[in-house]
């Protein structure tokens, strides 16, 4: 039954989607010559409407190829609309090029400002609505997916309680099948071991089966798959090594031998790193040209401030855990600790010139020249000095990857507020998440980010 209802709410998604689409034109139409003030049509309204069938089929390719018509249990709602809306950007820009290029074709621009917002609105709407339906459904027992799980090791706790408290995703848990008892699961029913699973499948007849066995249960594996393909029962593996997993892992085939690898990095093909090298020299060009009055204004305050040089030099850990020196507009009195004293909001040793220029973000201005040469990126990791590389790659797991790409001048942790004296665990979760998340759209609404939450941090001035 789950898996006629995903279809039909699948083919339901689509629909709307393509319904919302097609008569958000002619509304746009309406609004931009019937209500605003101003409106001449040059182009009639039949043509619009074969305009709106055109984006229908665009926009809902666009929106497939970007996997908004995937389960809604697999995908949160904060990671679905900025899909919609980056989706929705593009097929725009595609479009207003289109209309650009084609000097005979006179669509009114404010209609087609009217349809993108309208249009996005309409469709976000939609889809907070949708979910918040099925979650209230799923609540009430309705549209529930039945599983049985496999083992009962430390993968498969964390399953159970991932189930237990997102209750919203609608996954029922029928029962557990293990070696033998686990006396903590009291909520949840044991259905038996692993011989009596295929009589098991065929008494339950699940919606699918979680085999999240651990390593002294492995050599079951076999066995749980004959049982599962033998009743046709749809069977997912959490491996018991699932913590180092990446979220999106990706496989390499060895003459028919499948290879794991743990760590997918985007960056790694060469024409994903050349157009991100190709952003970072065209952007670090342009901001330098930009804020050169800015950077010049800086200049002439540090060197009044206090004796010592303008830039501050300081060793810090990029790509492959090569050393280069970071540039930055010196912000505090020349000390011995700058190799190894851990910066902070309210530190003694910045000037009052310089707070001013952390508090803005000026005194990072100097790495665009670290871009150019190739230390840096835009947008990636912040580098740290080797004294604390050294200290956190002990304290920290998982804490050298962020070296396998160029550290950035912003990244995503800082656009999520974890930036200066915050936490080096979160930091490197949200470092991770963009290593192996990559992409130039990424990179870019990055950028978008900083810009729009300003370049004003939270230190203090005095």
């Amino acid at each position: 039954m789950i898996k006629e209802n995903q279809v039909l709410l699948n083919r339901l998604n689509v629909i709307s989607d393509g319904l919302i689409i097609f008569f958000t034109l002619p509304i746009a139409f309406w609004l931009r010559f019937y209500v605003l003030p101003g409106g001449v049509i040059s182009v009639p309204f039949s043509q619009y409407l074969i305009l709106a069938g055109v984006l229908v089929a665009v926009h809902l390719f666009t929106y497939a190829a970007f996997g908004l018509y995937r389960s809604f249990r697999q995908t949160r709602l904060l990671r679905e609309l900025p899909k919609l809306w980056w989706a929705s950007i593009l097929d725009m820009t595609v479009l207003l090029s289109v209309l650009f290029v084609r000097h005979d074709i006179h669509v009114s621009r404010w209609t087609l400002a009217i349809f993108f917002a309208l249009n996005l609105f309409l469709l976000s709407a939609k889809r907070v609505l949708l979910r918040s339906v099925l979650r209230h459904a799923r609540q009430q027992g309705y549209n529930q997916k039945h599983v049985i799980l496999l083992g009962r090791g430390p993968m498969a706790r964390r399953y159970l309680e991932t189930i237990r408290r997102e209750r919203e995703l609608g996954y029922h848990l029928v029962g557990y099948v293990a070696a033998e008892h686990e006396k903590a699961w009291q909520e949840l029913s044991y259905l038996g071991d692993y011989e009596a699973l295929e009589s098991i499948l065929d008494l339950y007849r699940p919606d699918e089966v979680v085999s999240a066995v651990d390593l002294e249960d492995y050599p079951q594996t076999p066995h749980i798959i004959a049982a599962c393909e033998k009743t046709g029962t749809k069977l997912s593996i959490i491996p018991f090594y699932a913590e180092y997993m990446p979220s999106r892992p990706q496989f390499d085939d060895l003459n028919g031998i499948p290879m794991l690898n743990i760590r997918r990095i985007p960056l790694d093909n060469w024409a994903n790193a050349f157009c991100k090298r190709a952003m970072d020299v065209v952007g670090s060009l342009v901001l330098l040209v930009f804020t050169s009055p800015i950077m010049l204004a800086a200049a002439i305050g540090v060197k009044l401030s206090s004796p010592g040089p303008v830039i501050f030099r300081q060793k810090r850990i990029g790509r492959n855990k090569k050393p280069f020196y970071m540039y930055k507009f010196r912000s505090m009195r020349v000390n011995d600790r700058q190799e190894t004293g851990w910066s902070s909001s309210t530190d003694d040793r910045k000037t009052r010139f310089g707070a001013l220029l952390r508090k803005c973000s000026i005194d990072e201005f100097p790495q665009f020249f670290n871009v150019l040469r190739g230390d840096m990126s835009l947008v990636g990791p912040r580098p740290e000095v080797p004294y604390y590389v050294e200290q956190f790659k002990e304290e920290v797991p998982l804490y050298m990857v962020k070296h396998q790409v160029r550290p950035g001048i912003t990244g995503w942790a800082q656009v999520n507020g974890l930036r200066g004296d915050t936490s080096i665990q979160a930091r490197i979760e949200h470092d991770i998440y963009y290593i192996e998340h990559w992409s130039l759209l990424f990179d870019i609404k990055i950028l978008c980010l900083t810009l729009v939450k300003g370049f004003i941090n939270d230190e203090k001035l005095h």
